[in-house]
């Protein structure tokens, strides 16, 4: 492999962040027109929503790899290496590929007089769907990268949309108030496509209904027309339009991916409608196996370390009761670093009374926010606290105040999840 034609991709792609976050598809559409238009040939699957699509899109696509489909899988951010953003059947496009399409891709861009600003994300968008149609995928499961009417991943015309849940993320950008936020969100509601949504604010459920019967699309919700039952820690059991499973098995902690479970079980038997056959036995082995690291992972057991890219009010809260009601520990050690454009005061009210330490740190991003100015909104909570610039050194000291039966966790965004990640899993690569 040609080392320094890899690094030279991620350069250019890279590079393209400079231009920041311009929403739009006007350049995205013409991208597309130059590489082919491979979304008009792509079948997807379109997931919004604030928290919980990565891990609906990773359930869904397990469930379908188990059925024997092949499924393509487009996600951000990424934890380590670019290359877990584009995926089929589980397996990350290899750097040679990344390559190739970035060194084409660039010269038919060029060649077509598109001139900059475009974005990081709209051409790793053209690059992911021209990738799917290269490998001829059955399905494209497609996260949405922030918002969702002006997101580049709003190109695609899907077999159905999902709108996981609403909270306040991005309201700088996506305007303030839940209802504005979601407004943005429904942008990825097309005419007559159906909708599943786990969403459960009644201002919100009235928006999705009403957009829904103005485009003649088929409106579906988690709560109503799918349902679950806790039956453990990780396991449940769903009752659906039309099936019903029981002890289901999920290889992923906390009461909210049971949430999200039942969101893509749902939409998994709206797909089945459509012609996409998928057993009840797909289902049960889809979800025992799926995997999404740095959401409630326990990286390290001796002593436990637990990872969870909690990065906005509603993250923190799920975190918090999954710290509550599902892990056993003596003492908390919270190590935290969060992006400076988040809700850094609810994130921080939510976990710091929990913790009987909590180290402030940062990943090496300049989003993130200075630990010193953490350590000014945690208030009182302050004074069980200690700043370390350095990531790694933080992590270092966390493991050394952690004690047998303490929990470590590492927490705030998935930019530090990530980097504690290349710490605990130091072979992870670009």
């Amino acid at each position: 492999m040609n080392r320094n034609g890899y690094q030279q991709s991620l350069d250019y792609l890279y590079g393209l962040e400079k231009f920041g976050m311009i929403f739009g598809l006007t350049k995205e559409k013409e991208i597309l027109e130059t590489v082919g238009n491979p979304d008009q040939e792509i079948q997807a699957i379109h997931i919004g929503g604030t928290n919980g699509k990565g891990s609906t899109a990773a359930m869904m696509s397990s469930i379908l790899q188990k059925e024997g489909f092949t499924v393509g899988l487009y996600t951000s951010p990424h934890l380590i290496r670019f290359t877990e953003r584009i995926k089929v059947n589980g397996k990350e496009i290899e750097k040679e590929e990344v390559t190739d399409l970035t060194d084409w891709m660039r010269e038919k861009v060029e060649t077509a007089g598109i001139a900059a600003p475009f974005t990081f994300f709209d051409f790793t968008t053209a690059m992911a769907l021209l990738y799917f149609k290269q490998k001829r995928v059955d399905l494209a499961i497609l996260e949405v990268g922030l918002g969702g009417r002006l997101d580049s991943t709003n190109v695609v015309d899907p077999l159905l949309s999902i709108i996981t849940n609403i909270g306040k993320d991005h309201e700088d950008i996506l305007g303030k108030g839940v209802l504005r936020v979601a407004r943005e969100k429904a942008g990825i509601i097309k005419e007559g496509r159906p909708l599943i949504t786990a969403a459960t604010q009644p201002r919100v459920l009235g928006l999705f209904s009403k957009t829904c019967r103005e485009k003649g699309a088929p409106f579906f919700r988690v709560g109503k027309d799918f349902r679950y039952v806790p039956a453990g820690e990780t396991s449940f059991s769903y009752e659906g339009l039309r099936r019903k499973l029981w002890d289901l098995s999920l290889n992923l902690r906390g009461t909210h991916q049971r949430i999200n479970a039942t969101t893509a079980l749902g939409a998994l038997e709206i797909l089945d409608d459509l012609g996409f056959r998928i057993s009840n036995d797909a289902m049960a082995e889809g979800l025992k196996e799926v995997d999404w690291p740095g959401r409630l992972e326990m990286i390290c057991s001796s002593p436990q370390v637990l990872l969870d890219g909690a990065h906005n009010p509603e993250g923190a809260l799920s975190l918090r009761a999954s710290l509550e009601k599902e892990f056993q520990y003596q003492h908390l050690i919270l190590l935290i670093g969060i992006m400076k454009d988040k809700d850094i005061q609810a994130i921080l009210h939510f976990l710091s009374p929990l913790a009987d330490q909590i180290i402030l740190t940062r990943p090496a991003t300049d989003r993130a926010a200075s630990p010193s100015f953490l350590r000014k909104a945690l208030g009182q909570n302050g004074k069980k606290a200690e700043v370390i610039e350095d990531l790694r050194e933080a992590i270092d000291r966390g493991l050394s105040l952690t004690g047998k039966g303490d929990l470590l966790c590492i927490t705030g965004s998935l930019y530090t999840v990530g980097e504690a990640r290349t710490y605990f899993l130091p072979r992870g690569g670009l």
